[in-house]
């Protein structure tokens, strides 16, 4: 049997976007294994190359309509494994907690955080802002708010609220491993005023003492060296799901999944690593820093 029971998805915590991903993983490899083109398997769906494409990534939902008439092309007919695909097409399907956000969120960041919440490891690094995942509910604001936070309506407050229920997901009992580098520069960037940025060194400093979580800072005489930009590297306990790095820019978004990308991405944070300071050197920091302030 190629698929993961959609009992044993559920228990490990997926949501509906990993769930996605991994029905579409297990999808490819049974067509893969039927020697079935991609085109061959969309006109039997009455769709396209693309269409198979695009739900073997994960980019769309599943009907089951489809995803019947597939398995059938593939040659599952054991009612127990057609049963477990369907099933994981109905939780796949399900709107992650964040769907209530929607109208704030463009849809490129959706998938982004439906995978944050399923990663078992997330790697960041910020040239700008503290990471989103540690920002305390007024420097959210001061960002969401263009830095008139006095002005701040309903859309506003609703992002701010978006951002700090992605952070419950390092609270969680079964919580990722998150590991953030940033540049020197953010511990000086007056985000929301002297005041907002004093709690948000307090709140860097009290989460990095949770065994999950470590933060480490470039100094300014090794910024800029290693990577240009910010970027999320996102790990799975998940064997179908592959890691993915997330670059982010004004209009929307990349999804990085090849393995020479992600090589690239590695190489970026192990150089970072070895330019940062230590994760107990940059608490020194932090708290000198905030005495200075």
């Amino acid at each position: 049997m190629v698929a993961v029971g959609a009992s044993s998805v559920e228990q490990q915590g997926t949501g509906p976007t990993a769930r996605r991903m991994i029905l579409g993983t297990q999808l490819r490899r049974l067509r893969e294994r039927a020697e079935i083109t991609r085109a061959e398997a969309g006109y039997s769906i009455r769709g396209s190359e693309s269409k198979i494409s695009r739900l073997e990534l994960g980019r769309v939902g599943f009907k089951e309509r489809d995803v019947t008439d597939l398995l059938t092309m593939y040659g599952v007919t054991d009612p127990e494994e057609r049963e477990q695909f369907l099933a994981l097409v109905k939780q796949s399907n399900q709107p992650g907690w964040w769907h209530r956000y929607n109208d704030l969120m463009p849809k490129w960041f959706d998938d982004f955080v439906g995978l944050e919440e399923a990663a078992a490891r997330i790697q960041a690094y910020e040239l700008q802002f503290a990471p989103g995942l540690m920002q305390t509910e007024e420097y959210a604001r001061a960002i969401a708010s263009h830095g008139r936070p006095e002005a701040a309506n309903d859309d506003v407050e609703r992002m701010v609220a978006l951002r700090m229920r992605r952070q419950k997901v390092l609270l969680n009992p079964k919580a990722p491993r998150l590991w953030a580098v940033v540049d020197e520069s953010v511990l000086h960037r007056p985000i929301g005023g002297r005041r907002v940025l004093l709690a948000q060194i307090d709140q860097i400093l009290e989460l990095t003492t949770l065994p999950n979580i470590s933060l480490q800072v470039v100094p300014y005489r090794m910024s800029g060296y290693a990577a240009e930009g910010a970027f999320t590297l996102l790990r799975f306990a998940e064997p179908e799901l592959p890691n993915i790095a997330y670059v982010e820019h004004l209009t929307g978004a990349l999804y990085l999944e090849k393995s020479d990308e992600i090589e690239a991405y590695s190489r970026a944070l192990d150089r970072l690593a070895v330019d940062a300071e230590t994760p107990d050197r940059s608490r020194q920091m932090l708290s000198k820093m905030r005495s200075e302030i």
